[in-house]
């Protein structure tokens, strides 16, 4: 693999980015413009119901937030209509034919323009409604692709999924992609067609029932995860990407396709600076539940790895497998973007580190104003032992304060909720994530290093799209960027 300079690639390059104000899409716009001023334009897909909405969208969930003021420093006075030059905000939803993109000469110009195309479009939540999930994560993808089969000088479609497609499966995960109709634990039956057809059918007869819409969302919720289960994979969200991925690997045709796995995506490690976060995410919602004297326990073997990767990472992996994909005509390539292999992290690493830092920098009870002092969280390795102690510690206190507050005229009831919103933020966290806690798999990154290597021996800008965890400190990175990053964004 022979590569040339990242920058020369951008240079002068149309990119069409879906889901523009998610997360990961939100740095790799920030990356484009602040490292390669001479893009030729950006297109920014984002959820509106027209143009007016999607600019104040752009303006207040991309552009202002504090991830843009190093490239606000570096514009100065010049920064609003330097953005403004570059790209081009287009309301929309990928849910929809073309994109939902109503304006017909805009869609003229994108098929005209657009060089690259980028599908960070999704839902990440866990329990997602199904017809949601289906919506966005399966059918969504092959909007995108439809959509960049339109475009004249299209050079690769990058799609953004998840390594947890894998589901539960144990060992080595490889980088390989799933094809149609294949399951994980064997159940033969998956049709993706057909699983619309049971969400559609399941929606006709909640509304024929005069559901209510909170009936409607809880029983949507429900259908996805049996789903998934049915055919091996432990929830909605990554059931419906692994979905995504097999149409996309179906219908590509002559479309050269990158799909890009990152696992658990994490604070910025170096740029724009380190630890910008938006939004609680998997492993911070522990973090930020133990600093504030919620979890005192918790689920999982003190050997598992947890598989952590900074999102700056994430998408300088993105930047350069676009570049070294572009005009591979009917290719299809996987990375998984981790760390699992090369620089692997466990659950009893993240406890200390938590430990460590909530008990220096300790988190202020807003009711009294007061520090929380932590103790070392004691991690269960089993459901059996998990029960025993939510029982002795938490069950039976509760029952008990149940009794006296209800002999108490309810002089009790707030102690009483404060508990009870304890243990179901607990029992809430260990259904969600308990699949993970156990996971006996690390994710094999070959592909990823033969990518960071050809980089390396390209002399390929390596500083500036750096993308190799083995050059991380796991301590430095959670003590000094990471949870200083959380904690400063829950305080906002």
């Amino acid at each position: 693999m022979e590569l040339t300079s990242v920058l020369n690639f951008l240079e002068n390059r149309t990119i069409l980015v879906t889901g523009a104000t998610g997360f990961l899409a939100k740095i790799f716009v920030e990356k484009i413009l602040r490292v390669q001023p001479n893009v030729k334009k950006l297109y920014l897909l984002l959820r509106a119901a027209d143009d007016k909405s999607a600019m104040q969208r752009f303006n207040n969930e991309v552009v202002g937030k504090d991830l843009f003021k190093v490239l606000r420093e570096k514009c100065g006075p010049n920064f609003t209509t330097f953005v403004s030059q570059r790209t081009t905000i287009v309301p929309g939803d990928i849910t929809c034919d073309n994109l939902g993109v109503n304006d017909t000469n805009l869609l003229e110009q994108m098929w005209k323009e657009v060089d690259i195309v980028v599908n960070l479009a999704a839902t990440t939540n866990f329990d997602e409604r199904y017809d949601v999930a289906l919506g966005l994560n399966t059918f969504g993808a092959r909007h995108v692709l439809n959509f960049a089969k339109k475009c004249n000088k299209l050079k690769v479609l990058l799609h953004v999924s998840t390594a947890y497609v894998c589901g539960e499966k144990e060992g080595l995960m490889l980088e390989k992609p799933y094809y149609m109709g294949e399951t994980l634990n064997g159940t033969l039956g998956l049709d993706i067609e057909a699983e619309k057809k049971v969400m559609d059918e399941k929606l006709k007869q909640l509304n024929a029932e005069n559901a209510s819409e909170k009936s409607i969302t809880t029983a949507m919720k429900e259908l996805g995860l049996e789903r998934a289960r049915k055919y091996g994979w432990p929830n909605t969200y990554v059931f419906t990407k692994a979905m995504g991925e097999m149409l996309l690997g179906k219908l590509k045709e002559e479309v050269p396709l990158v799909i890009n796995r990152p696992t658990i995506i994490t604070s910025t490690f170096k740029e724009p600076f380190p630890g910008w976060v938006e939004g609680i995410r998997t492993i911070d919602s522990l973090a930020v539940g133990y600093g504030k004297g919620r979890i005192t326990c918790f689920l999982g073997n003190p050997k598992t790895i947890l598989d952590v990767i900074p999102a700056d990472m994430v998408v300088n992996s993105m930047i350069v497998a676009m570049m070294a994909h572009a005009d591979q005509n009917g290719s299809e390539t996987i990375y998984q973007i981790g760390s699992s292999v090369s620089n692997p992290l466990n659950i009893t690493n993240l406890r200390d580190y938590g430990f460590n830092y909530f008990r220096k920098n300790p988190w202020i009870n807003k009711v009294d104003g007061k520090p929380i002092i932590v103790g070392k969280v004691n991690v269960l390795s089993s459901m059996d032992s998990f029960q025993r102690y939510m029982a002795l510690h938490y069950m039976l206190p509760l029952k008990g304060l149940e009794i006296v507050n209800a002999a108490f005229c309810q002089y009790f009831q707030g102690k009483y909720l404060e508990l009870y919103r304890k243990i179901k933020f607990v029992m809430r966290l260990i259904d969600l994530y308990g699949p993970y806690l156990f996971l006996k798999a690390a994710f094999d990154d070959l592909n990823t290093e033969k990518l960071r290597m050809a980089a390396k021996e390209s002399g390929i800008e390596p500083e500036m799209f750096y993308f190799d965890p083995k050059i991380i400190n796991w301590e430095d990175y959670f003590m000094k960027i990471h949870l200083p990053g959380v904690v400063r964004y829950v305080f906002k």
